[in-house]
């Protein structure tokens, strides 16, 4: 089975500098210098298209924009690539969210996949109305799926719940194809409604060997119930000709790092409820910049600036590649995958790593095309493009240092 690749639009902005924003925490300056208007974010989807990602993830929170909104204007500039859509059950009603996503399928030809976020943060939560604690909001979350789904494969669903309760609930038009569910989560309460309702759980960029753990964790709630679930993994890639560039690169990056934004920004996500956040911290010592390569080609630098995903693979396309395969062996089949800035960070993964495991025959391009490179004999040729990129007839060749 080919790997499957999916790409990241920068619903907060995006910069050559890291922005931050997430758990509660704010988008960081930087992420003003490329603002994420529908033709930038069309332009990195066409990007992702043409070279073989066959989904985009797009975050949810206060800190970004709307990514049902967005995702919906972006559709209408791409052809083919799904959009992997975050949001939070308990602000939508289970029936108009699963309308919302029949609508999506019909509109875009089935390119709708669902990433339900539950949240982590309780603090935001409250902001829109929702004033329930962790653990209830993950059984919320369970009975959220319970009644999209009953109402996807086209039954007229009752249910009364501990938190959600609908009558006589009824799609007139059900989905086609139905949307997949992406999740993840790493508490208790996360595995059993991992288990139960989802298609792919996903797991942020912790080391193999605590990956390992999660996906034994996760099969076995999943066996328990009869089913089975496949995997994926969240990370940032930094990948360049050699080595010696991408972590040339990495260095850039972790030189734009302010010092006391990475003190504010810490003891916020210090405060976070979530336990996949907490894990997230507890890879660079909660702000420490040293021993910041935690697993060979595995960096914990983003993690310093920004909540949620926070490691990247750094290296060759040759490593980078290995590591893939790495957390393949493992059971990982889909990669959820982003860089700074996301327009180009594309080509270089694309065009760069795509190529490789192509020639070993782990990926092909899903729509049928040759490699991004034009040939699997020349995997070291990469085709950047060249600066600055014109946007609206405006320049965003320069970026104004992170915070």
């Amino acid at each position: 089975m080919s790997l499957t690749f999916h790409w990241f639009l920068p619903t907060n902005g995006d910069s050559r500098h890291v922005v931050g924003g997430g758990h509660g925490t704010p988008a960081t300056e930087s992420g003003r210098d490329r603002p994420p208007t529908v033709a930038y974010l069309s332009q990195i989807a066409r990007a992702a298209e043409d070279l073989g990602f066959v989904g985009a993830l797009t975050p949810t929170g206060a800190w970004c924009e709307d990514a049902w909104l967005t995702t919906a204007m972006v559709s209408q500039n791409t052809e083919r690539l799904k959009f992997l859509v975050a949001f939070r059950p308990g602000f939508v009603s289970p029936t108009l969210a699963a309308q919302m996503a029949s609508t999506f399928q019909r509109q875009t030809g089935g390119r709708l996949l669902l990433n339900v976020v539950t949240g982590g943060e309780s603090h935001e939560q409250r902001a829109y109305g929702d004033f329930l604690d962790k653990d209830a909001r993950y059984r919320r979350t369970g009975e959220f799926l319970e009644i999209v789904r009953g109402l996807w494969e086209g039954r007229t669903v009752d249910l009364r719940g501990e938190h959600l309760h609908v009558e006589d609930a009824k799609l007139a038009r059900v989905p086609d194809p139905l949307p997949e569910v992406y999740f993840g989560g790493s508490s208790p309460i996360a595995g059993e409604v991992a288990a139960k309702h989802v298609d792919v759980y996903l797991t942020w960029g912790e080391p193999p060997a605590a990956v390992a753990e999660k996906i034994a964790w996760i099969r076995a709630l999943a066996d328990k119930e009869g089913r089975s679930v496949r995997f994926g993994i969240r990370l940032h890639v930094i990948t360049r000709d050699t080595s010696e560039q991408a972590w040339a690169e990495a260095n850039r990056l972790l030189d734009g790092f302010d010092p006391k934004a990475v003190k504010t920004i810490q003891g916020g996500l210090a405060r976070s409820e979530s336990e996949g956040q907490q894990r997230m911290l507890a890879l660079h010592d909660g702000g420490s910049r040293d021993r910041l390569e935690i697993h060979p080609n595995l960096w914990a630098g983003i993690g310093l600036v920004r909540g949620g995903a926070g490691t990247a693979l750094v290296g060759s396309h040759d490593e980078v590649a290995e590591r893939i395969k790495e957390y393949h062996a493992l059971g990982i089949d889909e990669f959820v995958l982003s860089g700074y800035p996301h327009l180009e960070e594309a080509y270089w993964f694309g065009e760069g790593v795509l190529p490789k495991l192509q020639a070993q025959g782990l990926w092909q391009h899903p729509y049928g095309q040759h490699s991004p490179s034009g040939s699997v004999n020349q995997p070291e040729r990469t085709r950047i493009p060249s600066f600055p990129i014109e946007l609206l007839g405006k320049s965003v060749g320069g970026g104004r240092r992170g915070e």
